[in-house]
Protein backbone atom coordinates (compact mmCIF):
# COMPACT_ATOMS: atom_id res chain seq x y z
CA UNK A 1 0.00 0.00 0.00
CA UNK A 2 2.82 2.40 1.02
CA UNK A 3 4.38 1.84 -2.22
CA UNK A 4 1.33 2.55 -3.88
CA UNK A 5 0.49 5.93 -2.44
CA UNK A 6 4.06 7.17 -3.43
CA UNK A 7 3.63 6.42 -6.86
CA UNK A 8 0.42 7.90 -6.68
CA UNK A 9 1.66 10.83 -5.08
CA UNK A 10 5.01 11.67 -7.49
CA UNK A 11 3.28 11.19 -10.66
CA UNK A 12 0.75 13.94 -9.30
CA UNK A 13 4.17 15.99 -7.96
CA UNK A 14 5.43 15.37 -11.90
CA UNK A 15 2.30 16.79 -13.12
CA UNK A 16 2.68 20.22 -11.20
CA UNK A 17 6.25 20.42 -12.37
CA UNK A 18 5.16 20.25 -15.67
CA UNK A 19 2.06 22.45 -15.24
CA UNK A 20 4.43 25.29 -13.28
CA UNK A 21 7.50 24.91 -16.37
CA UNK A 22 4.46 24.73 -19.12
CA UNK A 23 2.98 27.79 -17.24
CA UNK A 24 5.96 29.85 -16.91
CA UNK A 25 6.98 29.49 -20.39
CA UNK A 26 3.02 30.56 -21.54
CA UNK A 27 3.94 33.78 -19.56
CA UNK A 28 7.17 34.48 -21.08
CA UNK A 29 5.43 33.63 -24.71
CA UNK A 30 2.53 36.24 -24.21
CA UNK A 31 5.31 38.94 -22.16
CA UNK A 32 7.58 38.38 -25.48
CA UNK A 33 4.31 38.56 -27.84
CA UNK A 34 3.38 41.80 -26.12
CA UNK A 35 7.04 43.65 -26.25
CA UNK A 36 6.98 42.01 -30.24
CA UNK A 37 4.02 43.43 -31.30
CA UNK A 38 3.03 46.11 -29.14
CA UNK A 39 6.56 47.36 -28.41
CA UNK A 40 7.61 49.02 -24.84
CA UNK A 41 8.67 45.79 -23.29
CA UNK A 42 10.00 46.84 -20.10
CA UNK A 43 6.07 47.83 -19.52
CA UNK A 44 4.59 45.06 -20.98
CA UNK A 45 6.46 42.27 -19.48
CA UNK A 46 5.96 43.67 -15.89
CA UNK A 47 2.12 43.89 -16.43
CA UNK A 48 2.72 40.29 -17.77
CA UNK A 49 3.86 38.92 -14.62
CA UNK A 50 1.91 41.44 -12.28
CA UNK A 51 -1.34 39.97 -14.20
CA UNK A 52 -0.33 36.20 -13.96
CA UNK A 53 1.10 36.37 -10.39
CA UNK A 54 -2.31 37.84 -9.61
CA UNK A 55 -4.69 35.36 -11.26
CA UNK A 56 -2.42 32.24 -9.66
CA UNK A 57 -3.42 34.17 -6.45
CA UNK A 58 -7.34 34.70 -7.67
CA UNK A 59 -6.85 30.76 -8.50
CA UNK A 60 -5.66 29.44 -5.46
CA UNK A 61 -8.64 31.26 -3.55
CA UNK A 62 -11.04 29.88 -5.47
CA UNK A 63 -9.71 25.94 -5.36
CA UNK A 64 -11.16 25.83 -1.71
CA UNK A 65 -14.99 25.63 -3.49
CA UNK A 66 -13.70 22.42 -5.35
CA UNK A 67 -14.74 19.61 -2.99
CA UNK A 68 -15.42 16.77 -5.32
CA UNK A 69 -13.95 14.49 -8.05
CA UNK A 70 -10.67 16.48 -7.29
CA UNK A 71 -8.30 14.20 -9.32
CA UNK A 72 -10.36 14.13 -12.43
CA UNK A 73 -10.31 18.44 -11.70
CA UNK A 74 -6.64 18.44 -11.69
CA UNK A 75 -6.25 16.32 -14.36
CA UNK A 76 -8.74 18.47 -16.75
CA UNK A 77 -6.73 21.55 -15.25
CA UNK A 78 -3.55 20.11 -16.69
CA UNK A 79 -5.96 19.71 -20.24
CA UNK A 80 -7.17 22.99 -20.15
CA UNK A 81 -3.23 24.96 -19.30
CA UNK A 82 -2.12 22.55 -21.88
CA UNK A 83 -4.57 23.64 -24.62
CA UNK A 84 -5.02 27.54 -23.90
CA UNK A 85 -1.81 28.16 -23.13
CA UNK A 86 -0.35 26.54 -25.98
CA UNK A 87 -3.11 28.31 -28.60
CA UNK A 88 -2.45 31.67 -27.19
CA UNK A 89 0.46 32.76 -29.12
CA UNK A 90 -1.41 31.30 -31.80
CA UNK A 91 -4.81 33.38 -31.20
CA UNK A 92 -2.21 36.73 -30.32
CA UNK A 93 -0.71 36.24 -33.52
CA UNK A 94 -4.00 35.60 -35.59
CA UNK A 95 -5.79 38.91 -33.77
CA UNK A 96 -3.06 41.30 -33.49
CA UNK A 97 -4.31 42.78 -36.69
CA UNK A 98 -8.01 42.18 -36.90
CA UNK A 99 -9.39 43.48 -33.36
CA UNK A 100 -9.36 46.79 -31.59
CA UNK A 101 -8.82 44.90 -28.12
CA UNK A 102 -6.07 42.78 -28.74
CA UNK A 103 -4.75 43.79 -25.17
CA UNK A 104 -8.24 42.53 -23.69
CA UNK A 105 -7.22 39.32 -25.58
CA UNK A 106 -3.66 38.94 -24.61
CA UNK A 107 -4.07 40.24 -20.53
CA UNK A 108 -7.35 37.14 -20.72
CA UNK A 109 -5.27 35.33 -22.05
CA UNK A 110 -2.57 35.53 -19.17
CA UNK A 111 -5.27 35.68 -16.60
CA UNK A 112 -7.14 32.55 -17.13
CA UNK A 113 -3.49 30.24 -17.69
CA UNK A 114 -2.70 31.79 -14.21
CA UNK A 115 -5.40 31.12 -12.64
CA UNK A 116 -5.35 27.76 -14.09
CA UNK A 117 -2.29 27.22 -12.53
CA UNK A 118 -2.94 28.79 -9.42
CA UNK A 119 -5.54 26.00 -8.94
CA UNK A 120 -3.07 23.02 -9.47
CA UNK A 121 -1.18 23.78 -6.09
CA UNK A 122 -3.92 23.74 -3.49
CA UNK A 123 -5.71 21.02 -5.65
CA UNK A 124 -2.84 18.37 -5.34
CA UNK A 125 -2.44 19.55 -1.52
CA UNK A 126 -6.53 18.18 -0.63
CA UNK A 127 -6.08 15.19 -3.25
CA UNK A 128 -2.86 14.14 -1.00
CA UNK A 129 -3.49 15.26 2.58
CA UNK A 130 -4.66 12.15 4.10
CA UNK A 131 -2.22 10.16 2.11
CA UNK A 132 1.12 12.04 2.56
CA UNK A 133 2.66 13.44 6.27
CA UNK A 134 2.06 17.44 5.65
CA UNK A 135 5.11 18.79 6.04
CA UNK A 136 6.60 16.04 3.52
CA UNK A 137 4.02 16.62 1.07
CA UNK A 138 4.37 21.20 1.36
CA UNK A 139 8.47 20.53 0.78
CA UNK A 140 7.64 18.02 -1.81
CA UNK A 141 5.03 19.96 -3.65
CA UNK A 142 7.00 23.72 -3.98
CA UNK A 143 10.16 21.87 -4.48
CA UNK A 144 8.83 20.73 -8.01
CA UNK A 145 7.23 23.45 -8.65
CA UNK A 146 9.84 26.13 -8.55
CA UNK A 147 12.35 23.61 -10.12
CA UNK A 148 9.74 23.69 -13.32
CA UNK A 149 9.91 27.51 -13.29
CA UNK A 150 13.35 26.97 -13.18
CA UNK A 151 13.42 25.00 -15.67
CA UNK A 152 11.48 27.12 -18.10
CA UNK A 153 12.90 30.40 -17.16
CA UNK A 154 16.70 28.86 -18.47
CA UNK A 155 15.24 26.69 -21.74
CA UNK A 156 13.02 29.79 -22.93
CA UNK A 157 15.93 31.65 -24.29
CA UNK A 158 18.63 30.15 -25.03
CA UNK A 159 17.22 26.47 -26.40
CA UNK A 160 13.07 26.91 -27.12
CA UNK A 161 12.89 30.13 -28.92
CA UNK A 162 16.00 29.98 -31.02
CA UNK A 163 14.41 26.14 -32.11
CA UNK A 164 10.88 26.85 -32.37
CA UNK A 165 10.52 30.13 -32.36
CA UNK A 166 7.36 31.78 -29.79
CA UNK A 167 4.59 29.84 -31.59
CA UNK A 168 6.18 26.44 -31.61
CA UNK A 169 7.33 27.03 -28.13
CA UNK A 170 3.93 27.85 -26.67
CA UNK A 171 2.37 24.56 -29.12
CA UNK A 172 4.77 22.52 -27.87
CA UNK A 173 4.56 22.76 -24.21
CA UNK A 174 0.70 22.48 -24.92
CA UNK A 175 1.22 19.01 -26.16
CA UNK A 176 3.71 17.97 -23.17
CA UNK A 177 1.12 19.03 -21.04
CA UNK A 178 -1.65 17.32 -22.57
CA UNK A 179 0.57 14.13 -22.63
CA UNK A 180 1.01 14.28 -19.11
CA UNK A 181 -2.77 14.29 -18.19
CA UNK A 182 -2.96 11.59 -21.40
CA UNK A 183 -0.87 9.45 -19.42
CA UNK A 184 -2.29 10.07 -16.05
CA UNK A 185 -5.77 8.65 -17.32
CA UNK A 186 -3.71 5.58 -18.05
CA UNK A 187 -1.79 5.19 -15.34
CA UNK A 188 -4.65 6.73 -12.73
CA UNK A 189 -7.15 5.09 -14.37
CA UNK A 190 -8.70 3.34 -10.99
CA UNK A 191 -8.60 6.30 -9.39
CA UNK A 192 -10.44 8.74 -11.93
CA UNK A 193 -13.99 8.35 -12.59
CA UNK A 194 -15.32 8.78 -16.57
CA UNK A 195 -11.71 7.45 -17.19
CA UNK A 196 -12.64 7.35 -20.92
CA UNK A 197 -14.39 10.54 -20.64
CA UNK A 198 -11.49 12.03 -19.51
CA UNK A 199 -9.04 10.11 -21.74
CA UNK A 200 -11.14 11.48 -25.19
CA UNK A 201 -10.75 14.88 -24.06
CA UNK A 202 -6.91 15.33 -23.35
CA UNK A 203 -6.56 12.99 -26.69
CA UNK A 204 -8.69 15.42 -28.67
CA UNK A 205 -6.60 18.30 -27.28
CA UNK A 206 -3.47 16.69 -27.82
CA UNK A 207 -5.01 16.00 -31.36
CA UNK A 208 -5.61 19.80 -32.01
CA UNK A 209 -2.23 20.89 -30.62
CA UNK A 210 -0.37 18.63 -33.05
CA UNK A 211 -2.46 19.81 -36.07
CA UNK A 212 -2.07 23.66 -35.39
CA UNK A 213 1.90 23.07 -34.29
CA UNK A 214 2.55 20.98 -37.95
CA UNK A 215 0.69 23.71 -39.88
CA UNK A 216 2.61 26.67 -37.39
CA UNK A 217 4.78 28.09 -39.80
CA UNK A 218 1.94 28.60 -42.24
CA UNK A 219 0.09 29.94 -39.76
CA UNK A 220 2.70 32.57 -39.09
CA UNK A 221 3.71 33.55 -42.06
CA UNK A 222 -0.31 34.26 -42.53
CA UNK A 223 -0.20 36.47 -39.60
CA UNK A 224 2.47 37.89 -40.49
CA UNK A 225 2.00 38.75 -43.80
CA UNK A 226 -1.59 40.56 -42.36
CA UNK A 227 1.08 42.47 -39.42
CA UNK A 228 3.33 43.62 -42.26
CA UNK A 229 1.28 44.09 -45.21
CA UNK A 230 4.11 43.23 -47.79
CA UNK A 231 5.85 40.06 -49.28
CA UNK A 232 7.44 37.95 -47.07
CA UNK A 233 10.77 36.58 -48.29
CA UNK A 234 12.81 35.95 -45.55
CA UNK A 235 12.17 34.80 -41.65
CA UNK A 236 14.41 33.80 -39.15
CA UNK A 237 14.55 33.68 -34.90
CA UNK A 238 17.36 34.07 -33.13
CA UNK A 239 17.56 33.88 -29.48
CA UNK A 240 17.94 37.95 -29.57
CA UNK A 241 15.15 39.15 -32.34
CA UNK A 242 12.66 37.95 -35.13
CA UNK A 243 13.90 39.09 -38.07
CA UNK A 244 11.94 39.46 -40.96
CA UNK A 245 12.42 41.15 -44.52
CA UNK A 246 9.76 41.72 -46.61
CA UNK A 247 9.90 42.98 -50.25
CA UNK A 248 7.34 45.60 -51.89
CA UNK A 249 7.90 46.52 -55.40
CA UNK A 250 11.52 47.60 -55.42
CA UNK A 251 11.40 48.12 -51.67
CA UNK A 252 13.12 45.82 -48.90
CA UNK A 253 12.12 46.20 -45.51
CA UNK A 254 14.22 44.38 -42.60
CA UNK A 255 11.99 44.19 -39.49
CA UNK A 256 13.57 43.36 -35.90
CA UNK A 257 10.83 42.28 -33.63
CA UNK A 258 8.12 44.30 -35.14
CA UNK A 259 10.33 47.64 -35.57
CA UNK A 260 11.61 48.62 -38.90
CA UNK A 261 15.18 48.81 -39.50
CA UNK A 262 15.79 49.43 -42.52
CA UNK A 263 14.48 50.09 -46.01
CA UNK A 264 16.54 49.62 -49.00
CA UNK A 265 15.03 53.05 -50.62
CA UNK A 266 16.41 55.23 -48.62
CA UNK A 267 18.93 53.81 -45.90
CA UNK A 268 21.64 55.22 -47.38
CA UNK A 269 20.63 58.53 -46.02
CA UNK A 270 20.51 56.99 -42.49
CA UNK A 271 24.18 55.47 -42.89
CA UNK A 272 25.90 58.35 -45.03
CA UNK A 273 24.73 60.60 -42.38
CA UNK A 274 26.32 58.23 -39.89
CA UNK A 275 29.50 57.19 -40.75
CA UNK A 276 30.97 59.94 -43.31
CA UNK A 277 31.04 62.95 -40.48
CA UNK A 278 32.45 61.50 -38.29
CA UNK A 279 35.50 59.44 -41.42
CA UNK A 280 35.81 63.15 -42.92
CA UNK A 281 36.98 64.72 -39.75
CA UNK A 282 38.94 61.88 -37.92
CA UNK A 283 43.19 62.42 -38.03
CA UNK A 284 43.45 59.06 -39.16
CA UNK A 285 40.88 56.35 -39.96
CA UNK A 286 43.04 53.18 -40.27
CA UNK A 287 41.17 51.43 -37.33
CA UNK A 288 37.54 51.62 -37.02
CA UNK A 289 35.10 49.82 -34.62
CA UNK A 290 31.46 49.33 -35.42
CA UNK A 291 28.85 48.54 -32.46
CA UNK A 292 25.65 47.14 -33.22
CA UNK A 293 25.47 47.24 -37.20
CA UNK A 294 25.54 44.10 -37.57
CA UNK A 295 23.37 44.56 -41.17
CA UNK A 296 26.99 45.48 -42.45
CA UNK A 297 25.39 48.66 -44.06
CA UNK A 298 28.06 50.95 -41.68
CA UNK A 299 30.94 49.16 -42.81
CA UNK A 300 29.97 49.18 -46.17
CA UNK A 301 30.25 52.90 -46.12
CA UNK A 302 33.33 52.75 -43.61
CA UNK A 303 35.53 50.28 -46.75
CA UNK A 304 35.04 53.28 -48.98
CA UNK A 305 37.74 54.92 -47.33
CA UNK A 306 41.07 53.41 -48.64
CA UNK A 307 42.72 54.49 -45.74
CA UNK A 308 40.90 52.44 -43.37
CA UNK A 309 43.03 49.46 -42.88
CA UNK A 310 41.35 47.11 -40.10
CA UNK A 311 37.08 47.33 -39.24
CA UNK A 312 36.26 45.27 -36.24
CA UNK A 313 32.37 45.22 -35.73
CA UNK A 314 31.00 43.97 -32.38
CA UNK A 315 27.25 42.71 -32.32
CA UNK A 316 25.84 40.77 -30.15
CA UNK A 317 23.44 38.36 -32.20
CA UNK A 318 25.36 35.57 -34.46
CA UNK A 319 22.37 34.93 -36.40
CA UNK A 320 22.01 38.43 -37.68
CA UNK A 321 25.54 38.62 -38.63
CA UNK A 322 25.59 35.39 -40.32
CA UNK A 323 22.85 35.97 -42.21
CA UNK A 324 24.33 39.43 -43.64
CA UNK A 325 27.47 37.10 -44.89
CA UNK A 326 25.42 34.96 -46.56
CA UNK A 327 21.89 35.92 -47.57
CA UNK A 328 22.61 37.03 -51.73
CA UNK A 329 19.77 39.95 -51.32
CA UNK A 330 21.18 41.36 -48.31
CA UNK A 331 25.08 40.86 -49.05
CA UNK A 332 23.88 43.27 -51.92
CA UNK A 333 23.03 45.64 -49.60
CA UNK A 334 26.25 46.23 -47.43
CA UNK A 335 28.20 45.25 -50.63
CA UNK A 336 29.43 42.00 -49.25
CA UNK A 337 31.31 43.99 -46.68
CA UNK A 338 30.98 41.47 -43.89
CA UNK A 339 33.07 39.23 -45.38
CA UNK A 340 35.96 41.77 -46.72
CA UNK A 341 39.77 40.57 -45.47
CA UNK A 342 39.56 43.63 -43.49
CA UNK A 343 36.43 43.01 -41.19
CA UNK A 344 36.49 41.18 -38.07
CA UNK A 345 33.36 40.10 -36.77
CA UNK A 346 32.80 39.31 -32.99
CA UNK A 347 29.34 37.92 -31.98
CA UNK A 348 29.83 39.28 -28.07
CA UNK A 349 27.72 42.04 -25.41
CA UNK A 350 29.62 45.03 -26.61
CA UNK A 351 29.35 45.94 -22.79
CA UNK A 352 31.79 43.32 -21.53
CA UNK A 353 33.66 43.30 -24.76
CA UNK A 354 34.36 46.81 -24.51
CA UNK A 355 35.50 46.55 -20.62
CA UNK A 356 37.68 44.17 -21.96
CA UNK A 357 39.14 45.22 -24.86
CA UNK A 358 42.98 45.95 -25.04
CA UNK A 359 43.08 46.98 -28.35
CA UNK A 360 43.05 51.81 -29.54
CA UNK A 361 41.00 52.97 -32.44
CA UNK A 362 41.03 55.97 -34.36
CA UNK A 363 36.91 56.01 -35.24
CA UNK A 364 34.36 54.63 -33.26
CA UNK A 365 30.33 53.82 -34.85
CA UNK A 366 27.80 53.15 -32.27
CA UNK A 367 25.00 51.85 -33.96
CA UNK A 368 22.91 50.15 -31.38
CA UNK A 369 19.04 49.68 -31.47
CA UNK A 370 17.08 52.51 -29.34
CA UNK A 371 17.27 52.13 -26.10
CA UNK A 372 13.55 50.52 -25.45
CA UNK A 373 15.06 48.40 -22.78
CA UNK A 374 17.06 48.39 -19.85
CA UNK A 375 19.26 46.20 -21.57
CA UNK A 376 19.83 48.35 -24.09
CA UNK A 377 19.86 51.08 -22.23
CA UNK A 378 22.91 50.30 -20.56
CA UNK A 379 24.49 50.61 -23.79
CA UNK A 380 23.91 54.66 -23.88
CA UNK A 381 24.96 55.15 -20.05
CA UNK A 382 27.39 57.32 -18.58
CA UNK A 383 29.63 54.31 -17.31
CA UNK A 384 29.82 53.13 -21.04
CA UNK A 385 30.79 55.76 -22.80
CA UNK A 386 33.24 56.38 -20.24
CA UNK A 387 34.53 52.62 -21.06
CA UNK A 388 34.57 53.57 -24.53
CA UNK A 389 36.66 57.05 -24.44
CA UNK A 390 39.38 54.75 -22.95
CA UNK A 391 39.58 52.88 -26.39
CA UNK A 392 40.13 55.78 -28.24
CA UNK A 393 43.07 57.31 -29.88
CA UNK A 394 43.73 60.91 -29.22
CA UNK A 395 41.65 62.73 -31.46
CA UNK A 396 39.36 59.86 -32.36
CA UNK A 397 36.17 60.37 -33.07
CA UNK A 398 32.65 58.60 -31.74
CA UNK A 399 29.45 58.61 -33.39
CA UNK A 400 26.12 57.44 -31.70
CA UNK A 401 22.80 57.01 -33.53
CA UNK A 402 20.59 59.09 -30.94
CA UNK A 403 17.14 58.01 -31.67
CA UNK A 404 14.64 61.12 -33.77
CA UNK A 405 14.58 64.78 -31.66
CA UNK A 406 11.63 65.44 -33.44
CA UNK A 407 9.49 62.53 -31.99
CA UNK A 408 11.88 61.72 -28.95
CA UNK A 409 13.53 64.51 -27.75
CA UNK A 410 13.96 64.25 -24.36
CA UNK A 411 15.76 61.10 -24.92
CA UNK A 412 17.81 62.65 -27.85
CA UNK A 413 19.45 65.39 -25.74
CA UNK A 414 19.31 63.46 -22.52
CA UNK A 415 22.14 61.02 -24.74
CA UNK A 416 23.68 63.86 -26.14
CA UNK A 417 24.06 65.58 -22.40
CA UNK A 418 25.81 61.89 -20.91
CA UNK A 419 28.00 61.60 -23.85
CA UNK A 420 29.01 65.46 -22.96
CA UNK A 421 29.96 64.45 -19.33
CA UNK A 422 33.26 62.29 -21.10
CA UNK A 423 34.41 63.84 -24.04
CA UNK A 424 35.88 67.30 -24.41
CA UNK A 425 34.30 68.27 -27.86
CA UNK A 426 30.60 67.09 -28.33
CA UNK A 427 27.78 68.29 -30.97
CA UNK A 428 25.00 66.86 -32.27
CA UNK A 429 23.11 66.70 -36.01
CA UNK A 430 20.29 65.25 -37.49
CA UNK A 431 18.86 63.97 -41.06
CA UNK A 432 15.78 63.10 -42.72
CA UNK A 433 15.19 59.75 -43.44
CA UNK A 434 11.89 59.67 -45.09
CA UNK A 435 11.27 55.61 -43.69
CA UNK A 436 11.89 57.15 -40.44
CA UNK A 437 11.50 61.16 -40.22
CA UNK A 438 14.09 63.30 -38.90
CA UNK A 439 16.89 61.11 -37.28
CA UNK A 440 19.51 62.41 -34.96
CA UNK A 441 23.12 61.60 -34.30
CA UNK A 442 25.61 62.95 -31.39
CA UNK A 443 29.14 63.06 -32.24
CA UNK A 444 32.09 63.52 -30.31
CA UNK A 445 36.00 64.15 -30.24
CA UNK A 446 38.30 62.87 -27.44
CA UNK A 447 41.08 65.70 -28.13
CA UNK A 448 41.38 69.07 -29.71
CA UNK A 449 42.69 68.46 -32.75
CA UNK A 450 40.15 68.31 -35.22
CA UNK A 451 37.12 70.12 -35.03
CA UNK A 452 33.51 69.18 -36.71
CA UNK A 453 33.84 71.06 -39.63
CA UNK A 454 37.38 69.86 -40.44
CA UNK A 455 37.61 67.55 -43.47
CA UNK A 456 41.04 65.37 -43.85
CA UNK A 457 39.52 62.73 -46.24
CA UNK A 458 36.55 62.93 -48.81
CA UNK A 459 34.94 59.82 -50.88
CA UNK A 460 32.84 60.46 -54.44
CA UNK A 461 29.79 59.20 -55.38
CA UNK A 462 28.03 59.95 -51.81
CA UNK A 463 24.27 60.48 -52.62
CA UNK A 464 23.29 62.40 -49.64
CA UNK A 465 26.19 63.70 -47.32
CA UNK A 466 28.18 66.57 -49.04
CA UNK A 467 30.88 67.25 -46.34
CA UNK A 468 29.24 70.30 -45.44
CA UNK A 469 28.72 69.39 -41.57
CA UNK A 470 27.13 72.74 -40.37
CA UNK A 471 24.10 72.24 -42.71
CA UNK A 472 23.10 69.18 -40.34
CA UNK A 473 23.29 70.91 -36.63
CA UNK A 474 21.07 72.84 -37.01
CA UNK A 475 18.09 72.12 -34.73
CA UNK A 476 14.77 73.71 -35.08
CA UNK A 477 12.47 74.56 -31.20
CA UNK A 478 10.18 71.66 -32.19
CA UNK A 479 13.56 69.27 -31.49
CA UNK A 480 14.77 71.00 -28.28
CA UNK A 481 14.54 70.43 -24.94
CA UNK A 482 15.69 71.24 -21.50
CA UNK A 483 15.83 70.07 -17.87
CA UNK A 484 16.96 66.66 -19.01
CA UNK A 485 18.92 64.06 -16.88
CA UNK A 486 21.90 62.51 -17.28
CA UNK A 487 21.76 58.53 -17.87
CA UNK A 488 23.15 56.39 -15.55
CA UNK A 489 23.33 53.11 -14.86
CA UNK A 490 21.64 52.77 -11.50
CA UNK A 491 18.69 55.38 -13.06
CA UNK A 492 18.32 54.31 -16.36
CA UNK A 493 16.45 57.56 -17.01
CA UNK A 494 16.95 57.44 -20.53
CA UNK A 495 14.21 54.05 -20.81
CA UNK A 496 11.54 56.18 -19.28
CA UNK A 497 11.97 59.09 -21.63
CA UNK A 498 11.94 56.66 -24.64
CA UNK A 499 9.22 54.80 -23.26
CA UNK A 500 7.31 58.19 -22.66
CA UNK A 501 7.86 59.37 -25.77
CA UNK A 502 7.88 56.56 -28.63
CA UNK A 503 4.50 55.11 -26.53
CA UNK A 504 2.26 58.04 -27.32
CA UNK A 505 3.14 57.65 -31.22
CA UNK A 506 1.55 53.20 -31.04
Amino acid sequence: MGKKILKFEYLLLFAVFTIATCGLVYELVAGTLASYLLGDSVKQFSFIIGVYLFSMGIGSYFSKFLTKNLLNTFVEIEILVGLIGGLSSVILFLLFESINSFQFILYFLVFVTGCLVGLEIPLLMNILKDKVEFKDLVSNVFTFDYIGALLASILFPLVLVPKLGIMGTSLFFGMINVSIAIALCYLLKNELKKVHLVRSKAILSFVILLAVFIFSDKILSFSEGKLYGENIVYTNTTPYQRIVLTHNKSDYRLYLNNNLQFSSTDEYRYHEALVHPALSMAKSVSNVLVLGGGDGLAVREILKYKEVQKVTLVDLDEGMTKMFKTNTILCGFNANSLNNPKVAVFNKDAYIWAKNCQEKFDVVIIDFPDPSNYSLGKLYSLNFYATIQKLLNQDAVVVIQTTSPYFAPKSFWCINKTVMQVFPQIDAYHAYVPSFGEWGFTIAINGFGTTFNTVNRKVDALRFYNYQFDKFNYFSQDMISKDIEINRLDNQILVRYFDEEWGKLQ
